[in-house]
C-alpha cells in the first residue's frame, strides 16, 4: 500500500512498472476508486510506468468534510505527480477524472504531454441536478441513488449477464465515503471548463460508450471538437465505464494512441 501526504490530505496510489518508463496516469470516476482500471492496466505494455490513485474522498484517500472544488482535485493530481517526480505523462481520466485531466493540462503542461478524456466533458449536467443529488445522498445515503447510477454506468447486457460482478461495483459505489461523494459532486456541479479546454493544444483521445447514460456520446464528441486534432472513439455496447465493460478494446485504442504519439 502506497500513501502520499499531499498538503492537506493523504492520497492512496499505485505505481507499477519501470520507474524510467513513459508514465501513464489514471484518474477514477465519481463513486469508484483506482480499481476501476484493474482490467485495463493488466493488458497494457510492460514498458509503461502505470500510476493510479484514489481521488480525494474515494477509496483509501482522505475524505474531508465539506464541499470540494475542481481546483482541489486538480491540485491533488499535480502534487502527486510532483511527489513522484513525474513529467510529461499521458493522463487518462474518466468522468470527473476527465475533468481533472482537462484542468491539469490547462494549468501544468510540464506534467502532461497528452490526455485521454473518457466519458467526460468540460461541463457535466447542471448545478441544480448536482445539488439535488447531494441532498438525497446527505439525507438518505448513496444507497438511495445506487440503482439509478448503476443503470447509467453499465449497459443492459452487463446487467443481464454479469450480475455477480455488478454486485461488486454496487458495493464500491455505496461504500464510497458520503463526504467524498458529496464533496466531489459539489466540485463537478460548479465546474465549467469550456474556455480552458478549447485552448488546449496537445494530443488528445476522447473515448465514449454508446450506452452511457451519464455523459452521452454526443457530449463527448462535442468535447473532442474543442481540441484541434483530437481523436474520438466510440465503444459500442458499453456504458459509462467502458474500461470495465470492454477492457480489451479500450486497451487496443489506448495503446494505439500511445504508439502514435511515441509514448510506448
Amino acid at each position: 500500500m502506497k500513501i502520499a501526504k499531499l498538503a492537506d490530505i493523504h492520497v492512496h496510489y499505485a505505481d507499477e512498472g519501470p520507474r524510467n518508463g513513459p508514465a501513464v496516469v489514471f484518474s477514477n470516476s465519481l463513486g469508484t476508486d483506482f480499481r476501476l482500471w484493474d482490467a485495463l492496466v493488466a493488458q497494457l505494455p510492460a514498458s509503461l510506468r502505470l500510476i493510479r490513485y484514489d481521488t480525494r474522498g474515494h477509496g483509501l484517500s482522505d475524505a474531508p468534510e465539506g464541499s470540494y472544488f475542481m481546483g482541489d482535485l486538480v491540485a491533488d493530481a499535480a502534487r502527486l505527480l510532483d511527489h513522484l517526480g513525474v513529467r510529461e505523462c499521458v493522463f487518462v481520466g474518466l468522468s470527473v477524472g476527465g475533468m481533472i485531466a482537462q484542468g491539469l493540462a490547462a494549468e501544468r503542461l510540464d506534467l502532461v504531454r497528452a490526455v485521454v478524456l473518457s466519458n467526460t466533458a468540460p461541463k457535466i449536467a447542471t448545478p441544480e441536478i448536482w445539488r439535488q443529488r447531494m441532498r438525497v445522498v446527505q439525507e438518505d445515503g448513496i444507497e438511495a441513488i445506487a440503482d439509478t447510477i448503476l443503470e447509467r454506468w453499465f449497459s443492459r447486457r452487463f446487467h443481464e449477464t454479469r450480475g455477480t460482478e455488478l454486485a461488486g461495483w454496487r458495493h464500491m459505489l455505496t461504500r464510497t465515503p458520503r463526504a467524498g461523494y458529496i464533496g466531489c459532486s459539489a466540485a463537478i456541479g460548479e465546474t465549467d471548463l469550456y474556455e480552458s479546454t478549447a485552448r488546449l493544444r496537445l494530443p488528445a483521445l476522447l473515448m465514449a460508450g454508446s450506452e452511457d447514460g451519464s455523459t452521452p456520446p454526443d457530449l463527448v464528441r462535442e468535447t473532442a471538437a474543442l481540441i484541434p486534432g483530437a481523436r474520438f472513439h466510440l465503444i459500442r455496447g458499453a456504458g459509462h465505464l467502458p474500461c470495465v465493460e470492454a477492457p480489451r478494446e479500450y486497451c487496443e485504442v489506448l495503446t494505439a494512441f500511445l504508439k502514435e504519439i511515441g509514448h510506448v
